[in-house]
């Protein structure tokens, strides 16, 4: 059996992680080139790293101009498409640019078209999925796909500024139902109203979830739990040529190495961060899926590896003996 082969039957083994969210065609310019039309998406991006680890269950909806070969390429990562639904019109596009910062997208144009009326159905057989990923959609929409999972082990959900502002009141309800939450930096603080991450971390805590992930793009990733906090830093990239996708991987790789070790605790979670930063290192370096295409197990193993290696140092031997501090010397 080759490795790739050996690779899928393992990972077939595991629970299958359910994705809920936008399949959409990207039109996208950077310093470093540029694609048109190419295949995108939360849910795309996030369920294409999770099948690193585990089977996939994807759920959205796409036009009837969708590209064949699209599905053809999900499909051939033994995604399961049951739940993609296929309707008459066009599939949601968006197109946006970045300049030398890469934290920032300028988006130019959002055509939901098809995906303004996508209401998630499961199929049956994705009912008792044990591990949920809900990318970044509406919280009703969100709220609606946990009303139809039966016992999920673990259930995690994504979102963005405009739920914040435009439903508050429903995304706080989305908290309050799923185990962890992940969101980037200026979501946490728009969210918390607060500029400390380590005030927000707590915050988000209080809302409801066991877990709050906070992602920082190039400065890495905090997680915060009950009693403990860990933070990762990202991968030293030399060259980012996209960065459309990179959070939605990370969340797809952080939930589908969970679901590979069917082991939501918080020490294994630490692990997933890194599981995680490491499929979105991979994912900057080419635009749309090229490298998530042609990414390898020994690639992952290799750069979790050398994240560990990049955090790691010794104890700290023990310092000097407490001074008395200047302008505070004790009299006789």
């Amino acid at each position: 059996m080759n490795t790739a082969a050996a690779s899928q039957a393992e990972t077939a083994t595991a629970p299958p992680v359910l994705v809920v969210g936008s399949i959409a065609l990207d039109t996208v310019q950077t310093p470093f080139g540029a694609v048109s039309e190419a295949l995108g998406g939360a849910a795309v991006y996030s369920g294409v790293a999770a099948s690193f680890f585990a089977p996939v269950r994807l759920v959205g909806v796409v036009g009837d101009d969708f590209p064949r070969e699209c599905l053809a390429a999900l499909q051939e990562r033994a995604i399961d498409l049951a739940g993609v639904e296929v309707a008459r019109g066009r599939t949601f596009r968006w197109s946006g640019y970045y300049e030398y910062d890469m934290n920032q997208a300028h988006t130019v144009s959002t055509q939901l078209n098809v995906f303004e009326n996508f209401r998630p159905r499961l199929p049956e057989a994705y009912r008792d999925s044990r591990y949920v990923f809900l990318a970044n959609i509406d919280p009703d929409l969100q709220l609606a796909v946990l009303d139809q999972v039966s016992a999920p082990t673990l259930s995690a959900a994504d979102t963005m500024n405009f739920w914040i502002e435009r439903k508050r009141d429903r995304l706080l309800e989305v908290l309050r139902r799923v185990d962890v939450i992940l969101l980037n930096e200026g979501e946490a603080r728009q969210l918390c109203g607060t500029p400390s991450l380590a005030t927000a971390g707590r915050m988000l805590l209080e809302m409801g979830p066991k877990i709050a992930v906070i992602k920082k793009g190039e400065h890495g990733v905090m997680m915060c739990a009950h009693g403990c906090r860990f933070a990762a830093p990202s991968y030293p990239l030399e060259e980012v040529k996209d960065p459309t996708g990179a959070g939605d991987s990370f969340a797809g790789g952080f939930v589908g190495y969970l679901a590979y070790t069917d082991d939501p605790t918080e020490e294994n979670m630490r692990k997933a961060v890194v599981c995680g930063s490491a499929l979105a290192s991979f994912a900057v370096q080419d635009f749309s899926l090229r490298r998530l295409e042609r990414l390898t197990p020994e690639a992952i193993m290799e750069r979790c590896s050398e994240f560990r290696r990049i955090s790691h140092f010794e104890e700290i031997c023990d310092l000097p003996q407490a001074r008395t501090p200047i302008g505070r010397a004790d009299h006789v």
